[in-house]
């Protein structure tokens, strides 16, 4: 393999493509990796072209607004896959944008993989059977995914989940208070609220003054697991007077780690979360608009991996006009009784063993480097 071309086009696609990128240089230490990824991928080795920052946002309403920059990204790719000709493009996640690209790819007669289903299974099954003039090989990371591809005999291959890769021991809490100036004698509420600018601006207000309510004061550790792509600036321009967080990047598996309790954006991290044990509430907030047509779209029960995965709510989820501070704090105070909690941690645990071993990166490199 001399040249792979890579989008990834937000924050988790970047995690995943950064162990993607370290199997590969490991493997083929003089390969040209570029396209589109974040700081990771860089620090791996990886060219972006793009970079992540300049391509994160999520609804119809938001895409709408940035179609001219994605014309635009598209147009210097396609001089790059004729330039650089490379062997093969991996495209992770991202579906809006990765499988517009991919029919692009394929006028080349370049091979491409993906890696991080397209969520199916919840909207658009029908976008399977398109997918199979487009998409060489599937790399999926839920086992409840293979079937789906199977039936429209597109190849597809469990890779395991990469966050079983990704997710390191973390140091110790008494490290971990002391390196952040915690008091270790009070409990950590934890505060994910995502890596998109939207997701900030639309529910951090809301997460920060509910855990405010929920500690009755000053009697918990209130922790922000800060995006690494977001200005600290955008997270203080929300803070209630008188709100006393302490914010952390990178570091947010510490921060789910260590917590006691969180408060999750839906999304990649809300797996994170789980995989680390620490019980939790889901939150979601976007337009009206883009709110309207995916309760239109969508045809699952639940909303965030946690339960989706598990096929059975474990975790609540408080979506839209349910996102609210009296919700939130009424049922993280169920939720933290005792029985319930430890009910919780329990059923983690088990989803957990559903995601595979670690290795996805591996198995990813060792599948696109047989067939291509």
């Amino acid at each position: 393999m001399k040249r792979l071309m890579i989008i990834a086009g937000e924050a988790s696609g970047d995690v995943h493509g950064a162990g993607i990128v370290r199997e590969f240089k490991k493997q083929f230490p003089a390969a040209e990796l570029f396209g589109i990824g974040g700081d990771k991928m860089i620090r791996a080795g990886f060219k972006a072209i793009f970079h992540v920052r300049e391509m994160s946002f999520m609804g119809f309403v938001e895409v709408i607004k940035h179609l001219p920059l994605i014309r635009s990204v598209e147009k210097t790719l396609t001089q790059l896959l004729r330039i650089m000709k490379p062997d093969a493009v991996l495209l992770i996640d991202y579906p809006g944008f990765n499988l517009r690209f991919a029919r692009i790819v394929k006028k080349f007669g370049i091979k491409v993989f993906y890696y991080i289903s397209p969520q199916v299974w919840a909207w658009k099954k029908k976008r399977v059977k398109k997918m199979k003039t487009v998409i060489d090989e599937m790399f999926c990371v839920f086992p409840f995914e293979v079937p789906i591809y199977e039936h429209e005999q597109i190849p597809v291959k469990f890779v395991g989940h990469p966050l079983m890769e990704e997710i390191e021991p973390p140091i110790s809490r008494e490290n971990f208070c002391k390196r952040n100036a915690l008091d270790p004698q009070k409990e950590i509420i934890a505060l994910i609220p995502g890596s998109r600018k939207q997701e900030i601006e639309n529910l951090f207000s809301v997460m920060v003054r509910s855990a405010m309510e929920l500690s009755g004061g000053r009697s918990n550790e209130i922790v922000v697991a800060a995006a690494p792509n977001m200005p600290l600036e955008l997270y203080q321009n929300y803070l209630p007077p008188n709100a006393r967080v302490t914010f952390v990047q990178h570091a947010a598996h510490e921060v789910m780690a260590h917590a006691k309790f969180a408060f999750v954006t839906s999304g990649t991290a809300t797996l994170e979360t789980a995989i680390l044990g620490t019980p939790m509430i889901v939150v979601y907030r976007t337009s009206w608009l883009t709110y309207a047509i995916a309760r239109f779209i969508v045809k699952i029960e639940h909303i965030s991996l946690v339960n989706i995965v598990a096929g059975k709510k474990i975790v609540p989820e408080l979506i839209q006009y349910n996102a609210v501070v009296s919700k939130l704090v009424s049922t993280a105070k169920e939720i933290l009784v005792p029985e319930t909690y430890n009910t919780m941690k329990a059923e983690l645990n088990e989803l957990t063993k559903k995601l595979g071993r670690a290795g996805a990166s591996k198995n990813v490199v060792d599948a696109i480097v047989a067939a291509v």
